[in-house]
């Protein structure tokens, strides 16, 4: 995504190419691409404009506010940053998904420590006891 100012009606994504208008889709400020979701650390405090860094932010995740709108977090692979932005309407629905349940699918811990959990539960067992 090239640097935005106000006057810009569209930006190029860095990572994928697409062209991505600022405005519509349920936001006024256009901060990352709808369709592979990554952004540029332009931002010290929202919508400064004023980081030097200017790398690429990856998608790392999603979350859930408090008012129930999801919203995407951002590391800077430059310089580590992370920021929260809100999703907008055509954000990619698939890729969304995918930040979503990507802790799902990579546990931090074998999957059969949690079958054994689960049976010691089942048999009046603690959670932690006889996963050594």
């Amino acid at each position: 995504m090239n640097r935005l100012k106000k006057a810009d009606a569209c930006f190029v994504c860095k990572v994928c190419g697409s062209t991505v208008a600022l405005e519509g889709a349920g936001t006024r400020h256009r901060n990352h691409c709808p369709n592979c979701l990554s952004s540029v650390h332009l931002d010290e405090e929202p919508g400064d404009r004023k980081s030097i860094c200017q790398g690429v932010m990856d998608p790392v995740g999603v979350w859930v506010r408090a008012d129930g709108e999801w919203a995407i977090l951002h590391r800077c692979r430059s310089c580590g940053v992370f920021h929260s932005n809100r999703i907008a309407a055509d954000d990619n629905p698939v890729k969304l998904m995918s930040l979503a349940v990507k802790p799902l699918a990579s546990p931090p811990f074998p999957l059969e420590f949690l079958e054994k959990m689960i049976a010691l539960m089942g048999q009046g067992g603690t959670a932690g006891k006889g996963m050594e």
